[in-house]
Formats: structure tokens, C-alpha cells, sequence
């Protein structure tokens, strides 16, 4: 058997799942599976096997030893009921075969109005969930691999919050200039500790939410005038779930992209998934390449709508 047909056979034996009626919506982590940035959220968050165009590895660590040159980005979420979704990232190559990134993710809610036994106002709460992490990729011949270690901080109330470790995953094997395999396995060995009886003295416990394992497998077409990009993906989770995304980018002129995705096909609830559509907008005139992207994400089952918008700058030589 040939070396690309080990490959495949690896990626569709992942697949292999049966499905049930499990839910990710309310398990622990759940504002990391929203998207990072409006370029992957505009696209419906299929970007496990992309490996061009501005990508900081968050959705596939390998993807960092295919990074050019160095790329800062920030983005804010405009979403409803008082919820706010952010991201700064940073990437750089270290190497013409490796490359580093650091990136932070912050959720929270605001404007929680706080009730004593009688109904009375006493106070305007927040609650806030945030993700630290770095990622290292290496190219190892044709193959890419790459790990991220995420460190999650979750600020619930008062002498109430919770911090967390986990492992990504990934590898990305090119088939060719125009075809590209991968695969990543997210939020290994993540789980939160809560312990309220600070909070409630007898009355409290303590409790582990452990985080569902996820396996993704994704390939991309990319056009033969690297103009633009198909991108499919499927991930099984520990769970039982299995949904499917899709998404692509297209280029019309140099300095705009146009993109649409689809996300949270569940194979048990297709209901669930939800569209998006987004862009990017680019100036020539400095060598920092300043890039405003812009996503609108419809959330699922149609019942609220996000804004993301991100701003990027591209940094240092190419490599």
C-alpha cells in the first residue's frame, strides 16, 4: 500500500462513528467552538485544512510551519443579550519549517441583574471565560504537525472560578498543489474543577465538567489560480455528535475577498446549522498589508445574528 493511501486510510477510519443525540451546546468550552476571527467564522469555522491566506494556527496547530510571514490580527463580536466575543492573535515562521503563534480568546456576559430573596435589585453581575494559548508547528518533509497548549481561566462569581489545561492536535498532509488533507484532535485531557464551598459552606461540593474531545478531519480544493477555495470538514466528538462544515473564499480583484461558509451540520439535528458570510478589504499602500475582515453569523436555529470584525497586519520579511 503507497504512503498517500495509508494516509487516507487513516482519515476516513475516523469518520467511522454512529451518531446520537448528544448536544455540544451546553457542554463546558462552548464559547471556543463559536470561531476565532471573522476570516474562520466567515467561512463557517472549515479551516482545519487550509493552509494559505492568514491563518493563525488556532484552528490547526500544523498550519503554523506554513506561515510566510509574521501576522497580528485583533477582532470584537457584536452579539446579542450583553455577550462579547474577542481575539488577539499573534503568528510568526521561525523557520522556513516551523512556525509559533500565541493567541487569547475572551467570552463573557454582562449586565446580569442580580435579585436578593424578595426580588429586590442588588447588584449587576458578569461572568467572563477565557482562553490562553500557544501553538508550534514543524514541517517534517511533506507532512505538517503541529500542538497547542491552551490554558482556560473561567470567572463565574464571586470565590467561584475554575482554570483548566488542554492539548490540540494537528497534522496536514499537501496532496499535490491543490488538494490538502488534515486532521486535528481538540480539547485533550480539558477539564474544569469547581469547588463552591467557599461559596456555600456545607452545602457545597465539588464537581470535574470535563470537556468533549473532538476529532476533525477536513480537505480543501484550492483554485488553480490560487483566486480561491473550497473547504470541507467533519468532526466527531466524544459526545456522539457528528457534524459537517463547509466553506469557501473567492478573490475577485487583489485587494477584496468574498467569503461563505455553513456550520453546525449536526447528522442528528440539521436544524442546527447556521450560514455565514463575510469579506476581507485590503490596502497596498504600506508594507504592513492592513487588512479589515468582516463576518455576519447567523447562530444556530436562527434565533440571533453576530458581527465580527478583525483587523490584521502583516509583519517582518517573507520567508
Amino acid at each position: 500500500m503507497s504512503f498517500n493511501k495509508c494516509i487516507i486510510t487513516v482519515f476516513t477510519l475516523l469518520l467511522l462513528a454512529v451518531p446520537a443525540a448528544a448536544q455540544l451546546a451546553g457542554a463546558p468550552g462552548a464559547f471556543t467552538r463559536m470561531g476565532f476571527g471573522a476570516r474562520g467564522m466567515g467561512m463557517g469555522n472549515a479551516l482545519a485544512s487550509v493552509r494559505t491566506g492568514e491563518n493563525s494556527g488556532i484552528y490547526n496547530p500544523a498550519a503554523t510551519a506554513l506561515l510566510k510571514r509574521s501576522t497580528a490580527s485583533a477582532s470584537y463580536g457584536i452579539l446579542t443579550l450583553d455577550r462579547g466575543l474577542n481575539t488577539l492573535f499573534y503568528s510568526q515562521p521561525i523557520d522556513t519549517n516551523a512556525g509559533i503563534a500565541l493567541h487569547v480568546l475572551n467570552s463573557g456576559t454582562s449586565g446580569i441583574d442580580g435579585r436578593d430573596i424578595d426580588g429586590f435589585h442588588t447588584e449587576m453581575y458578569s461572568v467572563s471565560e477565557n482562553q490562553f494559548s500557544l501553538s508550534f508547528g514543524l514541517r517534517i518533509r511533506s507532512i505538517t504537525v503541529g500542538l497547542t497548549t491552551k490554558l482556560y481561566y473561567y470567572s463565574l462569581f464571586e470565590e467561584l472560578s475554575s482554570t483548566a489545561v488542554g492539548f490540540d492536535v494537528g497534522v496536514i498532509y499537501p496532496l499535490g498543489k491543490q488538494w490538502t488533507l488534515a486532521a486535528v484532535f481538540r480539547d485533550l485531557n480539558t477539564k474544569y474543577k469547581w469547588d463552591t464551598n467557599k461559596l456555600y459552606g456545607q452545602l457545597g461540593n465539588s464537581t470535574t465538567e470535563k470537556f468533549p474531545t473532538r476529532q476533525t478531519v477536513g480537505i480543501t480544493y484550492q483554485f488553480e489560480d490560487a483566486s480561491g477555495l473550497l473547504s470541507f470538514e467533519l468532526e466527531k466528538s466524544s459526545l456522539s455528535t457528528i457534524m459537517l462544515r463547509m466553506g469557501g473564499e473567492y478573490t475577485p480583484v487583489e485587494y477584496l475577498t468574498l467569503r461563505a461558509g455553513l456550520d453546525g451540520w449536526e447528522t442528528e439535528d440539521k436544524s442546527s446549522a447556521h450560514p455565514s458570510f463575510g469579506f476581507s478589504l485590503r490596502t497596498p499602500y504600506t508594507d504592513w498589508r492592513p487588512t479589515i475582515h468582516y463576518a455576519y453569523v447567523l447562530e444556530p436555529y436562527g434565533l440571533f445574528s453576530m458581527h465580527v470584525i478583525s483587523v490584521s497586519l502583516t509583519l517582518g520579511e517573507l520567508q
